[in-house]
């Protein structure tokens, strides 16, 4: 008996511990979930444009924070009646697309939307549409945001305000029309993104009229083939749209050669879709002769070069030279940032990755890639089946290859819908079957 009672005791003390443990565990989740919920709430009581964006880049600051603070409003949003008004459903939307959760941002923007729809809100209605358009876009839901784009440039509130702005100099009426202009286009990005280059063409035609065969025409046609993945049409489109800029004499001089600019990169672009190696960086020498310093021009050429297999040490320099100027560039808009402070282009990084790899530097390489990764998550920027395309190729190379399996992994997932991604899709995913 005497032998069994230290075993009785521990068993008592380790229940009351346990116990005593999770009850702790309970309340401060309790208190965490309290203190959440007023953080939640009091975001009611923001007003104004500029105190709400403060609060929105104030939560943004800490994006683990914002998570378990969008994660528990989403929760509150399911009670009847939900507690946010017309103030909290904004930051929180905003905060929501901030931090990617774009199913609670789409929660908290048609929250938005019934409540300046109560309200006859034209601004709030903008706020809301720009918010769910850019939630549906980002999950690659195409169809749905056709649907968003074409509710907004058809409702009667936001019609009816521009209707009754005074005229074109009011600033109102500016951001109204801007609107109709960004969901028009994102209605007709959508619809190419569905593949339906033929129906986009036919808005384009409509929306345009008789300048639909302007340049500006052409460039909004050239985006749509490209999109769609027909790529010659594209650069007809483009090689036209050259023509009309070189004939057109109303556009100053300093515009007309940064457009022709903006073709030609465009160009290179379908060039490299068509497998045309020499025509892209044809253009792209082009371009770097008149704009030598330009990071994009830079990088792409080197990163070009690199991925056929050309002139490895001079696509190094250039890459680097991408990310000196663009440092450069930063600093330059923004003389208080201290270098250390400049996260580079995730674009720029992988390309240095890549162009080191093909060097045979793999270590080397590997850091650049992991920091591209990083950078892509940091900035916010859309993420890449190609950087976890050529991290994978890095760490297989360095014989890790349950982390190049993990890392195609995480591109197969985050691949867009375009037909470009969907080709690299399969291609990653042949990879992953024969090293898993």
């Amino acid at each position: 008996t005497m032998q069994t009672l230290p075993t009785q005791l521990f068993g008592v003390i380790t229940a009351l511990t346990v116990w005593t443990y999770l009850t702790a565990a309970h309340v401060q989740a309790e208190e965490r979930d309290t203190n959440l919920r007023q953080q939640a709430l009091k975001l009611n009581e923001i007003t104004g444009t500029q105190a709400q964006r403060g609060e929105q880049d104030k939560l943004l600051k800490d994006k683990a924070a914002a998570k378990k603070l969008v994660a528990e409003a989403v929760r509150m949003a399911a009670e009847k009646p939900q507690p946010f008004n017309y103030n909290a459903t904004l930051i929180l939307g905003a905060v929501a697309l901030g931090i990617k959760d774009y199913s609670a941002a789409e929660t908290f923007y048609r929250l938005h939307l019934d409540q300046a729809k109560q309200l006859r809100s034209a601004k709030g209605l903008m706020a809301a549409y720009r918010g769910l358009v850019a939630a549906a876009y980002a999950k690659h839901k195409y169809a749905q945001t056709e649907r968003l784009c074409a509710e907004a440039t058809q409702n009667e509130v936001i019609l009816a305000a521009l209707q009754n702005q005074a005229g074109d100099k009011d600033d109102e009426a500016k951001e109204l029309k801007r609107f109709l202009s960004d969901m028009l286009e994102l209605q007709i990005s959508a619809v190419a993104q569905q593949g339906d280059a033929d129906r986009a063409v036919r808005m384009i035609d409509r929306l345009l009229g008789d300048q639909a065969d302007g340049w500006l025409g052409l460039d909004l046609k050239g985006r749509v083939f490209r999109l769609a993945g027909k790529n010659e049409e594209a650069l007809k489109a483009y090689e036209d749209e050259i023509q009309r800029l070189k004939e057109d004499n109303d556009l100053k001089k300093k515009d007309k050669e940064e457009q022709l600019d903006n073709v030609r990169y465009a160009q290179s672009g379908v060039y490299i879709e068509l497998d045309q190696v020499d025509k892209a960086v044809e253009k792209l020498k082009e371009l770097l002769a008149k704009h030598p310093d330009n990071p994009t021009y830079n990088n792409d050429l080197g990163y070009i070069w690199a991925d056929h297999d050309r002139n490895l040490a001079e696509a190094e320099k250039l890459v680097r030279k991408a990310l000196e100027e663009e440092r450069k560039q930063r600093l330059k808009a923004n003389p208080k940032l201290k270098p250390e402070e400049i996260k580079e282009p995730a674009a720029y990084l992988d390309s240095l990755g890549w162009v080191l790899y093909k060097q045979k530097k793999y270590v080397e390489a590997k850091r650049y890639l992991r920091q591209a990764v990083q950078n892509m998550i940091d900035l916010d920027e859309p993420e890449s089946i190609e950087i976890y395309d050529h991290l994978g190729d890095v760490l297989l190379a360095l014989g890790q290859k349950a982390e190049a399996v993990a890392a195609w992994k995480k591109g197969v997932e985050v691949a867009g819908d375009s037909k470009r991604e969907q080709k690299r899709k399969e291609e990653v995913q042949k990879k992953i079957k024969a090293n898993e």
